[in-house]
C-alpha cells in the first residue's frame, strides 16, 4: 500500500510538472501574434518562430531517455525544469528577431520533459496499467489549452511580455512542487551502457520506423496546430486574440485531457484497433477542414447562380474538437505500442518516438506558413496533414496484414 501510494503521488506530481512545461512549450502560439505584428514577419517567419521551442523540445528527448534509464527520473525531470527557468524570463527583453529564435532554443528544453516523464511513471506501475499511468500522465499536454487561457490574459493585463516573466515564476514553482511529491527507486534505474549512437540503430526495427510515423501525426499533427489555431482563427475569421485563443482551446484542451481516455482504451482493446480507428477519424475531419472557402458559378434554366462553401466558426470547431479527441487517444495508444513491444527498454524507445513525433510538430508550422505563402489558401495546414494521415492508413494496413500472414503460416507449420 505504501509503495501504490507513493506511485500515485509520482504521477500527480510528474503530471502537473509536464503540464506546466507543455504550456511554455506552446507560448509561442499566442504570444507570437503580437511579435509577428511588431516585427514585421511573414508566414513562413512566424511558423518558423513557433516552432523554434519545438526543435530543441524534440532533439533533447533522445538523451533525456537514456539520462533517465540511467540516473532516474526524478532529478533528470527536475534538473531539466531549472534549467529553462532563466531563458523563459529573458524572452520578455527581447527585440530581435534572432533573440527569440535563440531564446526559443533554449525554453524548447521544456518539451523533453515527455521523455523523462513516461518511463519514469511507467516504472511505478503494473504493465496492465501502465496504458493509463502514460495517459493520464500524458494528459499534460493540456497544457497547450492552459497556455491559451492565460496567457492571452496576462496580455490584456499588461502586453505580451508580462507572459514569460509570470511563466518564469510558474516553471520554478512547479520544479519544486514535483521534487516536493516525487520519489526515487534504485530499481528502476536500468544499467545499461547504450549510446545515443546505439539508440538509433534501434531505426533498423521496421516497428519503431512505424511507430514514429504515427506519432508524427499523432503528436506532431496536435503540436503543429495547436501552435498554429489561434493566428488561422484569427486570419480566416478575423476573431481577436482572446477569442481566437478560447476557440482554440476547443482542441488543445480534449487533446491532453482525454489521452488518460486513451491509454484506458488502448488497454482494454489493445494498441492497434484503438489507432487504427483514430487514423480513420482524423482522415475524415482533415478531408472536411481542408477544403477552402470556394464561390462558383452554375449556369441554370433559369441563369447563373452564385454558390458559397465554407465552414462556420461554429461547424469548424466542432470538427476541430472531434479531432482533438482523436489525437488525444491516439498518442496514448501509440506509447501502448512502445510499453507492450518494448518493456524493458521503454526510455530509450519513447525517446526516439518522442522525437519523431516532436520533429514533426517542429516542421509543421513552419510548412503551414510556406503553403500560405506560396497559395494564400488558410486550409492548406489541413491539406497536409490529410496526406500524411493517408500514409498512417496506408502503411498500417499493409503491414499488420503482413504480420498476421505471417503469424498464420508460422502457427500452421507448429
Amino acid at each position: 500500500m505504501e509503495r501504490e501510494g507513493k506511485a500515485y503521488s509520482v504521477l500527480g506530481g510528474s503530471t502537473l510538472a509536464f503540464t506546466i512545461c507543455f504550456t511554455i512549450w506552446m507560448m509561442f502560439g499566442v504570444i507570437g501574434i503580437p511579435i509577428k505584428n511588431t516585427l514585421h514577419l511573414n508566414e513562413t517567419e512566424f511558423g518558423l518562430l513557433t516552432a523554434m521551442p519545438v526543435l530543441t523540445g524534440s532533439l533533447i528527448r533522445v538523451p533525456l531517455g537514456i539520462w533517465t534509464d540511467r540516473y532516474g527520473g526524478r532529478i533528470v525531470f527536475f534538473c531539466l525544469m531549472l534549467f529553462t527557468v532563466l531563458p523563459i524570463y529573458l524572452i520578455a527583453y527581447a527585440t530581435a528577431y534572432w533573440h527569440f529564435l535563440v531564446l526559443g532554443l533554449f525554453v524548447g528544453l521544456a518539451g523533453g520533459s515527455f521523455s523523462v516523464g513516461t518511463p519514469y511513471v511507467a516504472r511505478w506501475f503494473k504493465k496492465d496499467r501502465q496504458g493509463l499511468a502514460m495517459g493520464i500522465f500524458g494528459a499534460g499536454n493540456s497544457g497547450a489549452a492552459v497556455n491559451k487561457f492565460v496567457a492571452p490574459v496576462l496580455m490584456a493585463a499588461a502586453g505580451w511580455t508580462l507572459v514569460p516573466k509570470v511563466y518564469a515564476g510558474l516553471m520554478l514553482a512547479a520544479a519544486l512542487i514535483f521534487w516536493v511529491l516525487s520519489a526515487s527507486d534504485p530499481s528502476h534505474i536500468v544499467k545499461s551502457n547504450l549510446s545515443l549512437g546505439a539508440q538509433f540503430r534501434m531505426l533498423k526495427d521496421p516497428k519503431v520506423w512505424r511507430y514514429c510515423q504515427y506519432y508524427s501525426v499523432v503528436f506532431g499533427g496536435y503540436v503543429g496546430l495547436s501552435l498554429w489555431m489561434v493566428k488561422y482563427y484569427v486570419t480566416e475569421y478575423g476573431f481577436d486574440i482572446r477569442h481566437a485563443a478560447l476557440l482554440a482551446a476547443c482542441f488543445s484542451l480534449p487533446g491532453g485531457i482525454l489521452r488518460a481516455f486513451g491509454g484506458w482504451l488502448s488497454d482494454k482493446y489493445g494498441a492497434y484497433k484503438v489507432t487504427w480507428r483514430v487514423m480513420w477519424v482524423c482522415w475524415v475531419a482533415f478531408f472536411l477542414l481542408s477544403y477552402p472557402q470556394t464561390d462558383f458559378t452554375v449556369k441554370t434554366v433559369s441563369g447563373l447562380q452564385t454558390f458559397h462553401i465554407s465552414l462556420s466558426p461554429v461547424v469548424f470547431t466542432s470538427i476541430l474538437f472531434i479531432v482533438g479527441i482523436a489525437m488525444a487517444v491516439g498518442k496514448a495508444s501509440v506509447f501502448k505500442f512502445v510499453s507492450d513491444d518494448y518493456s524493458s527498454n521503454i526510455g530509450a524507445v519513447s525517446g526516439v518516438v518522442g522525437l519523431a513525433g516532436g520533429l514533426g510538430g517542429f516542421i509543421l508550422p513552419i510548412l503551414f506558413g510556406a503553403v500560405v505563402d506560396l497559395t494564400g489558401v488558410s486550409s492548406s495546414c489541413f491539406m497536409l496533414l490529410y496526406g500524411t494521415v493517408c500514409v498512417s492508413l496506408v502503411w498500417m494496413h499493409f503491414q499488420f496484414r503482413r504480420e498476421g500472414m505471417l503469424a498464420a503460416q508460422a502457427t500452421l507449420r507448429h
